[in-house]
């Protein structure tokens, strides 16, 4: 998967397609009209832009998501602990949990997820 950072900008309005897909381009205007308060000229030139890092297209004025929202966020989790944790998971829950302790749901919730991703 491609490397993908997205500006506070890039993701209202990925989150607004995310939400409404497939829209069509016209009320993808108009919606982001009324939440961002944005011309008609800066939804489509934020959509072109989001189109050439691969995660949406328009086609024929419907536009919808090439990579999906959980899978867009998993992918960028997944780079931000290799670029600040050189890899490693336990490094980051490790700095995560030493300004913030886990509840017993948490704890319960990471030990489900931990016993059905063991390896063999």
């Amino acid at each position: 998967m491609r490397e993908y950072k997205l500006t506070d900008m890039e993701s209202k309005f990925a989150d607004i397609i995310w939400t409404n897909e497939p829209i069509p381009s016209g009320d993808l205007v108009k919606l982001c009209d009324e939440e961002l308060s944005w011309k008609k000229s800066t939804t489509y030139t934020m959509l072109k832009r989001l189109e050439n890092k691969g995660i949406f297209k328009n086609k024929s004025g419907m536009v919808s998501a090439l990579v999906k929202k959980d899978e867009f966020y998993a992918e960028q989790s997944k780079q931000f602990v290799e670029e600040t944790f050189d890899g490693s998971l336990p490094k980051f829950l490790a700095a995560f949990t030493r300004s913030k302790r886990l509840s017993g749901k948490e704890i319960d919730e990471l030990q489900r997820l931990i016993d059905g991703h063991k390896e063999g």
